[in-house]
């Protein structure tokens, strides 16, 4: 059984979907419209809308992050993605608090130092917001390009990492 969760937060409404005690998805609408397309469900019914011990511990470390105070989350995740997917995935989340990298950068860590390009097509799916943190990575000269959502979202993010860093 999949549950799932609205939660209010600093950027909007974000939906957040649980999988056998696992994190699968934190995003906006259209995220939760294709996380359900993925596990082939046609309507939100399909699904358990009811909170549960992860999703709920994922809300007090999202508030927490919200107000400045988590740097780091602790979650159970289970992002579903191609192998390179994956992989960017995780370097993602090695990405300090406060600090961005560019795509390049990733994909010279990921061993793939051509594919910036995909880095940022693996980026643009990544399901998981905030907590794999696609908003941390900037073109290389510094400009806020790349995002799957609003770019005033990710300069929010990270205007809020930087005062609270």
């Amino acid at each position: 059984m999949i549950n799932w969760f609205k939660f209010s937060s600093d950027i909007g409404e974000l939906c957040i979907a649980e999988e056998d005690g696992k994190i699968g998805l934190i995003g906006f609408e259209r995220s939760f419209e294709l996380y359900m397309k993925k596990k082939k469900m046609k309507s939100p019914d399909q699904m358990c809308f009811q909170s549960s011990l992860v999703i709920e511990e994922a809300i007090l470390q999202l508030k927490e992050y919200f107000g400045g105070k988590r740097k780091i989350f602790d979650l159970p995740l289970k992002p579903e993605g191609t192998k390179f997917q994956l992989r960017d995935w995780d370097a993602l989340r090695r990405i300090p608090y406060g600090e961005t990298r560019s795509y390049k950068d990733i994909a010279e860590e990921i061993d793939c130092p051509k594919g910036f390009r995909a880095v940022g097509m693996a980026n643009n799916k990544n399901p998981i917001m905030i907590v794999i943190p696609c908003h941390r990575v900037i073109g290389a000269d510094g400009s806020m390009v790349g995002f799957g959502s609003d770019i005033t979202v990710k300069e929010y993010l990270l205007e809020l990492e930087k005062r609270n860093k």
